[in-house]
């Protein structure tokens, strides 16, 4: 079995004195996807942010490619994150956003052309981000994600705002990404999603 990017064990998390995740389990290896899946509160999202390096466990020990998690340029360069919306840059279109991502990253896994193409926006090309529907960001969020080169791609809710045909789509992706030798971790309640893309499934429960 290849080398795991992440292994994370008997991770421990609690938030304002409440426990939110108790002795978590992880692992990823290149080729992998790993669906996160459970109720709405069983730490999904900061499971996510732990791997990130965004949020310290409280106990236990996570290993992301061979060493803990930070938030620094060295870590980035190899591990993308899509979660939250991000803050879009005033007066750049969708288009230029992606060239923005393009110009910083070196051999990037695809061309501005071919990203528009792929998630469907080469007819929102020339529009601010913040003039598209939920889905269509949720879709240039995704796209800045992939363009870029990296190794281990993490995922919170990749599906939100995105209609079915769309999901089938992403499944597809993720596939690819994956053939390529990148891991993905996705936090997810969609299962078809988690089906298509023939993700190893963990389940989350959440603390009493």
């Amino acid at each position: 079995m290849p080398h795991a990017l992440i292994n994370a064990r008997d991770v421990e998390v609690e938030l304002g004195g409440t426990p939110v995740l108790r002795g978590v389990d992880l692992t990823a290896a290149p080729g992998e996807i790993v669906a996160v899946v459970g109720e709405n509160g069983a730490g999904k999202s900061t499971l996510l942010r732990c791997l990130a390096g965004l949020h310290p466990p409280l106990a236990g020990r996570i290993d992301v490619l061979d060493a803990p998690p930070a938030d620094t340029p060295a870590f980035w360069r190899d591990v993308a994150l899509v979660g939250d919306e991000p803050a879009w840059y005033p007066g750049l279109s969708t288009r230029e956003h992606l060239e923005l991502m393009e110009a910083v990253h070196s051999r990037a896994r695809l061309t501005v052309d071919e990203a528009l193409a792929e998630f469907e926006l080469a007819n929102r090309a020339d529009l601010a981000p913040l003039t598209l529907s939920t889905g269509q960001r949720q879709r240039l969020s995704l796209a800045m994600a992939l363009l870029r080169p990296s190794r281990l791609l993490l995922l919170d809710e990749p599906e939100r705002g995105l209609d079915e045909g769309f999901r089938e789509r992403l499944a597809e992706t993720l596939s690819a990404y994956a053939r390529e030798g990148g891991a993905v971790v996705m936090a997810t309640h969609d299962m078809r999603l988690a089906r298509h893309t023939g993700a190893r499934v963990v389940t989350l429960e959440a603390t009493p």
